[in-house]
């Protein structure tokens, strides 16, 4: 039988893509720890990071379709990437994710085709977002939910430290190095 987390979760304050993260992950599985049971801490500490591939080696059932289909986008964009350069996108791809939704190519060609890179990972954040959405269905006060609630937290972290960077130090590190 799952362990359900009513007054956990509805304790969490609601998420959403371009906000602030109201808390950080690392809060997060503090707030957590003592209220869900250890193996939970456990799975919810093997998060991916958002912006890296990785495999958490968990076998919890929404990471493992969180990471095919972050997978297959990924391998998405090294395919159109490597079309373009004329390479072999086989030495580029990473695992077999076995995600076949046809979205997803049209997804990678727009985040391509987009001239702001920044915008352009905005784009793959907001199809990611979408997706931890549509996995989120049906799970309301379970484990499930928290690892959808854990990974949108890594999301809005990345964006805040995008927000938050000295842009004009980054610009000149960037044109020292160049």
């Amino acid at each position: 039988m799952p362990a359900y987390y009513t007054y956990l979760i509805s304790s969490l304050p609601m998420l959403h893509l371009g906000s602030k993260a109201p808390f950080s992950f690392e809060k997060f599985i503090d707030i957590c720890e003592g209220l869900i049971s250890d193996k939970d801490v456990e799975i919810l500490k093997a998060s991916p990071q958002v912006d890296k591939y990785a495999d958490s080696g968990t076998q919890a059932p929404t990471f493992k379709k969180w990471q095919k289909f972050d997978t297959a986008l990924r391998n998405e964009l090294v395919k159109i990437r490597s079309s373009r350069k004329k390479l072999d996108p086989a030495r580029y791809l990473r695992g077999e994710s076995g995600y076949t939704e046809s979205f997803i190519s049209h997804s990678a060609m727009n985040v391509y085709r987009n001239p702001s890179i920044l915008e352009a990972e905005r784009a793959l954040d907001q199809e990611r977002w979408r997706q931890l959405d549509e996995l989120s269905t049906g799970h309301y006060f379970d484990i499930d939910f928290l690892i959808i609630y854990g990974l949108k937290l890594l999301i809005l972290e990345k964006w805040e430290m995008v927000r938050s960077a000295d842009k004009s130090r980054t610009l000149e590190d960037v044109l020292t190095k160049g």
